[in-house]
């Protein structure tokens, strides 16, 4: 596959998108550094980060990564309204990437009317008018991406604003080590005449089935959640998963009718070196259950030391995985017309 081939098909530029993710970290990590504080926190109990799709994602990893420093709860709200909980002590964090997101705005005057601590992180729209009315905090990330291509805008910013804010520890360290790791991945992953890059490999695999993500608990049940809504979106086609230890209590059982159907899923594991030893036992017996079953089993393994890097190298693989199952699919990967023609008719609604 040369890249020519690759951007007749990919005409909205997801390639270069994803082959210079690192220099959107990079500036992601800058906005955190420099954007002005002026949020006061003493007293908060609890956080609550509200948005949608490709916004809120950046939320479910911050929950993730942060679980065992986090002393305040982090809860991710995909809903019109907020959590009976919220209140003056809570410090409610309006993720909307266009700033138009109507499940968002909703969530926003919610907080405002409950008097809660906001901070918007937005390109503009009316999250951002509404945080200049109020005098909320702001976080303004740059346009021209497709949200679910923002991860870094979305992640990045708040790890550090959380830092600052003393919330968690700084992790100037980590942070270098996963912006070094995607740089070097992405000479790997954006070479598609490679005959052994390994996303491109399992993009080929997955063609024509119906992927099976399953994951880990612990750091990474939202980077099982990404790939499966990177698939969706990018590819075009349906993903589904589940999470270990949770789907060995009722999911697991669900691997013995229906072999006609089984036989079309294809299943990956993600996998951590340093996931509890239980769970990691969990994940090699349920792979043995399961593959007499299933298409095909396979495994991809984090890269990295440090726990951020490793989620970040897990991302990554599977943005490049739905890129090229894009691709194969002949699809182009940006465009999501279908969410557009939703958003058309609720408008008329």
């Amino acid at each position: 596959m040369t890249l020519d081939e690759i951007k007749r098909i990919d005409q909205s530029g997801m390639y270069d998108r994803l082959f210079d993710f690192h220099t959107q970290v990079e500036d992601a990590v800058r906005i955190g550094r420099e954007v002005s504080l002026r949020l006061g926190v003493k007293g908060v109990a609890n956080i609550v980060l509200t948005g949608m799709g490709g916004s809120a994602i950046g939320g479910d990893l911050l929950r993730s990564y942060l679980s065992d420093e986090l002393r305040v709860p982090l809860v991710v709200n995909r809903h019109y309204a907020l959590p009976g909980f919220v209140d003056r002590r809570s410090l409610v964090i309006v993720s909307s990437y266009s700033g138009n997101t109507e499940e968002a705005i909703a969530a926003h005057h919610d907080a405002i009317r409950r008097k809660a601590r906001i901070l918007c992180i937005t390109t503009g729209g009316e999250t951002e008018r509404l945080a200049e009315r109020y005098r909320q905090q702001i976080i303004k990330i740059p346009a021209g991406f497709q949200p679910r291509a923002a991860l870094g805008y979305s992640f990045f910013p708040l790890l550090l604003t959380l830092s600052r804010l003393g919330f968690v520890k700084r992790r100037a360290k980590d942070i270098r080590e996963a912006i070094g790791l995607l740089r070097s991945k992405a000479r790997v992953y954006g070479d598609a005449a490679a005959s052994d890059n390994p996303p491109l490999q399992l993009a080929r695999q997955l063609k024509g089935t119906l992927p099976i993500i399953y994951s880990a608990t612990e750091y990474f049940d939202a980077i099982g959640l990404r790939w499966r809504e990177q698939i969706c979106e990018n590819a075009k086609k349906l993903a589904f998963g589940h999470v270990i230890p949770e789907m060995n209590h009722n999911e697991l059982v669900g691997w013995k009718i229906g072999a006609e159907t089984m036989r079309q899923m294809e299943v990956v594991f993600l996998r951590d070196r340093r996931t509890h030893k239980r769970i990691s036992m969990r994940e090699d017996i349920t792979k043995q259950i399961i593959n007499p079953y299933a298409l095909h089993v396979s495994e991809v393994w984090s890269e990295g030391r440090s726990l951020l890097a490793r989620m970040f190298s897990l991302i990554y693989l599977g943005d490049w995985v739905s890129f090229y199952l894009a691709i194969l699919n002949n699809e182009d990967p940006t465009p999501v017309k279908v969410i557009e023609q939703l958003k058309g008719e609720l408008a008329k609604l």
